[in-house]
This record gives structure tokens, sequence and C-alpha cells, in this order.
């Protein structure tokens, strides 16, 4: 897929980026950076930029790691969940008797 420049603000830093997403895409990765990066200024007023942007993309990476494992815990519900009901099927008694026929 072909990579578009798209023109950004970030805290009101413009930005250049080359991405094969499209524009929606763009816009909302963005608005969520933009999002975290100004919460994180107006909470810590006297950090640096650069370390506002650092702890930002700590947050960030927080967050992921965390939607990850709840993620991973729930599939994995799933699974056993879905293991338990095809044992339940293989020792039912239809299937059995089809199985014998």
């Amino acid at each position: 897929m072909e990579k578009r420049l798209h023109t950004v603000q970030i805290a009101g830093v413009p930005l250049k980026l080359k991405s094969s997403h499209d524009s929606e895409m763009v816009n909302s990765l963005v608005e969520i950076v933009d999002k975290k990066v100004k919460e994180t200024i107006e909470s810590h007023p006297t950090v640096s930029f650069q370390n506002a942007l650092m702890m930002t993309a700590l947050n960030l990476a927080e967050e992921l790691e965390l939607t990850k494992k709840i993620a991973r815990r729930e599939l994995d519900a799933i699974e056993d969940e879905a293991q338990q009901i095809l044992s339940d099927l293989e020792l039912s008694p239809v299937i059995q008797n089809n199985l014998d026929h």
C-alpha cells in the first residue's frame, strides 16, 4: 500500500507523517496522542515538553499492555469455555449414539 503524507499537529507542534493508513485512521491516532500529551502537560506544568512526551509515551504503552493482558485473559476464558462445551458434546449420549452407528 502506498504511503501518503499527512500534515498534523500534536500539542501545537506541526508534524508531517508518512503513513499507509487513510486520513481517518491517522487523524484518530493523532487525536489520541494529542489529547494524552495535553493531559500530561496540564497535570505536570513544570515538566519539559520532551519529558511530557516521554511520560505520555509511557502512559500509552501502559494502556496498551493492560489492554493486551485483558484481551488475553478474555480469549483464554473463551477458549476454556469452548473446550468445555466440546468436551460436554463429546460425552453427550446423542453424540455417543451417532458414533456407535
